[in-house]
């Protein structure tokens, strides 16, 4: 009788887990904004110059929403290598594309300069941008969680989702700093003509230096343990996309719910609110009349407590479960929305007016923070492993197009309706969080699956021997 002994897998150190997972989404996500910040800066004013600011920005924010549309095409076709081939060659291309997509936006010729071939070179490049992103959430994701510890799956699970502040306020903190380097002479609502000649272009090409890193830290992971088990045993499917909505549709379905008060919230909190911030008083619909500088900072500081509570949400959520967390969340979200009148007004007294706005910012990036922080976890745990990659990703981008492509345009065609009002606003944020509240309500808690399931029939099995255990 001869034995033979299947070595273990090479295991990823906690250090590299986290490093690749937060690196990673860090980058992708400064891309990401980097685009949303020109977009309310200056493209406008250089790819769509109609003549109506409110018609332009509507126009920028259009091509803004349209990388939300190519994320679920991402999320298929990343997904499908991901859980076919393995996470890391996916988690490498993913990045790779982000990043050529990024440069390419900072080397673009304007409307003066190419007319309508400018608006289309840009749309094609933030199709390509979304494209990149729809596959890199996932991903990440499933890096830090196939790989944490017993336990401890939503706090590792949080670092990827610690790219979104970081990346919010690295890419923001560069502008600012461009800004402040290339002030307009006589407004400082205004944006300097070195600013729109080139300054701009500056952190769309330094997305190049962070993508050299990024691919440095990720191709030295080697496969996770769930999904070079779920190889060995033949659990890989030819077609994840099939199997996930044969079997997992009710899944995708809720998590794509799940995430859309998520992103509802973060693109009001970035987007529009810069956009209101910075709006002169005088105009119409009438803003809050800060000074760029003035709003950036402050949103900065709000994304601060972004990424604490990001951080703070995952053990909260492994010791109470993320379906509980994210319930009493989403209350909360709601009662905000319901709230926006009483904190964005404008008022005679300055420091007060600031002092509000600033409390604004902080308490709905903090609530930002505890959201989005469980779903690092909670998406990936809706599916088992040779579907894990697709479901998630699904899920997670398609509720991209429900909430992030259409909030920043919705929210400002309120704001103009309502006449400079915000309370439409927060309205549409409630309503949001009411059907987040639906989902979170039909769905059940993950906290204790069985994360090594590599497919449909292991994961059913699973639960039928811990309810046979609990009786």
């Amino acid at each position: 009788m001869t034995s033979t002994t299947t070595s273990p897998a090479p295991l990823n150190s906690p250090g590299r887990v986290i490093a690749a997972s937060l690196i990673g989404t860090t980058i992708e996500f400064y891309d990401f904004y980097v685009y949303a910040t020109a977009a309310v800066l200056v493209f406008p004013q250089l790819f769509f110059p109609t003549g109506n600011p409110t018609t332009a920005l509507i126009a920028s924010f259009g091509v803004f929403g349209a990388a939300m549309v190519a994320r679920p095409i991402g999320a298929i076709v990343f997904g499908h290598l991901g859980d076919k081939r393995g996470r890391k060659t996916t988690l490498v291309l993913s990045l790779l594309t982000m990043g050529i997509a990024t440069f390419l936006i900072g080397l673009l010729p304007t409307f003066q300069t190419a007319g309508l071939l400018a608006p289309v070179m840009l749309l094609i490049l933030r199709l390509t941008q979304g494209f990149a992103l729809g596959g890199e959430w996932s991903g990440a994701a499933l890096v830090a969680t196939e790989n944490a510890p017993e336990g401890k799956r939503a706090w590792y699970g949080t670092f990827p989702q610690l790219g979104a502040p970081l990346g919010f306020i690295i890419a923001n903190g560069l502008f600012l700093a461009i800004n402040v380097t290339l002030p307009h002479p006589n407004d400082p609502l205004l944006k300097s003509e070195a600013f729109l000649n080139w300054g701009w272009r500056v952190p769309f090409l330094f997305s190049a230096v962070m993508v050299i890193v990024g691919l440095w830290v990720r191709l030295k992971l080697v496969e996770s343990d769930a999904f070079v088990k779920a190889e060995q045993r033949g659990k890989i499917r030819k077609l994840p996309l099939g199997d996930t909505f044969r079997h997992h549709w009710r899944e995708v379905v809720l998590g794509t719910f799940i995430m859309l008060a998520t992103y509802v919230l973060f693109y009001l909190m970035t987007s529009f609110t810069l956009t209101y911030g910075t709006a002169k008083t005088d105009a119409t619909p009438g803003g809050l009349g800060f000074s760029y500088t003035t709003f950036v900072l402050m949103q900065i500081i709000g994304v601060v407590f972004f990424g604490i509570f990001t951080l703070l949400s995952g053990p909260a959520a492994d010791a109470i479960g993320r379906r509980t967390l994210l319930i009493w969340t989403t209350i909360t979200i709601i009662a905000f929305g319901l709230s926006f009148p009483l904190w964005l007004q404008q008022r005679a007294d300055v420091a007060f007016a600031g002092a509000l706005t600033q409390a604004f910012l902080i308490f709905g990036f903090l609530l930002m923070g505890v959201t989005f922080g469980p779903m690092g976890a909670l998406l990936p745990e809706l599916f088992p492993t040779n579907v894990r990659y697709t479901g998630s990703a699904i899920a997670y981008n398609v509720s991209s197009i429900l909430g992030a492509a259409v909030a920043p345009i919705i929210a400002v065609a309120l704001w103009a309706a309502a006449g400079g009002s915000t309370w439409s606003v927060g309205v549409y944020l409630a309503g949001a969080g009411v059907l987040t509240l639906i989902a979170l309500l039909l769905s059940r808690e993950t906290k204790d699956t069985d994360y090594a399931a590599s497919s449909a029939d292991d994961e059913f099995a699973a639960r039928a021997e811990g309810e046979a255990v609990t009786l």
